[in-house]
């Protein structure tokens, strides 16, 4: 036995099903092939396979079932609780293609919704924008922000066709304070077809409100499918 040859076909199995995944040549569901089938291919034995399944397995790209094989899971994007993270860069930390299409903008006067989402006064104005954010070929995020026009004026006037709405805004306004509330859904028909998924099914809903010292920024709302995305939040005990 040469371990030096068995770590190079190692490595090329493991490449070679991680790309096929990647690439989504291997879509989420898709069956791997069993460990046998794939012994038989690489001229290797059961053994160097199922490692390379477990590094798999361990990576969250496969899911290992008792009698059933090993299936590609559905990739999960990871945002912190507590930063204002960018869709774009989760949506290229899974290896996908990102795009980003509005789908509404309009400037009106704020609704009694909207002055209670924003804190604003009567007869302030906003300007409220609609996106898709895909991952890929599949919708990832569903986009709706409403951003006060007394304090950015500017927004009357973007068109955030090249550029999303949330970089816009962190270009353009320095925000001093941010609060999010995070919470559960179940899609209704608008998000339903929004987010290309099944009425009904659950969905992870992010809104966040900011400030600048000049008063209320924005409101967005954000709405992910439940099975593609996670929240995670690290922190440290407080000093004794």
């Amino acid at each position: 036995m040469n371990p030096s040859k068995d770590f190079t076909l190692h490595q090329r199995i493991l490449g070679e099903i991680e790309g096929r995944i990647v690439s989504g040549e291997w879509p989420p569901g898709h069956r791997i092939p069993f460990e046998v089938d794939l012994a038989t291919q690489y001229d290797c034995s059961r053994m160097t396979v199922n490692k390379v399944l477990t590094q798999l397995a361990k990576a969250g790209l496969i899911e290992r079932r008792k009698k059933s094989g090993s299936f590609v899971t559905q990739p999960q994007a990871q945002s912190a609780v507590l930063e204002i993270h960018d869709i774009k860069a989760e949506v290229q930390s899974l290896n996908l293609p990102y795009s980003y299409a509005v789908s509404k903008k309009a400037s009106r006067k704020a609704r009694a919704e909207d002055r209670s989402r924003l804190e604003l006064p009567v007869a302030s104005s906003v300007v409220e924008v609609v996106c898709i954010h895909n991952a890929g070929a599949r919708p990832f995020c569903l986009e709706e922000r409403l951003i006060s026009l007394e304090t950015v004026p500017e927004a009357a006037d973007a068109d955030f066709l090249t550029v999303a709405p949330g970089p816009w805004l962190l270009n353009q306004v320095p925000w001093s304070t941010a609060e999010h509330r995070i919470h559960a859904i179940s899609a209704g028909a608008d998000v339903a077809a929004a987010l290309d998924i099944a009425r009904n099914a659950a969905c992870l809903v992010v809104e966040r409100r900011t400030w600048s010292g000049a008063g209320p920024v924005t409101h967005v709302r954000f709405t992910y499918p439940g099975d593609r995305h996670a929240l995670v939040a690290r922190f440290t005990p407080a000093s004794q």
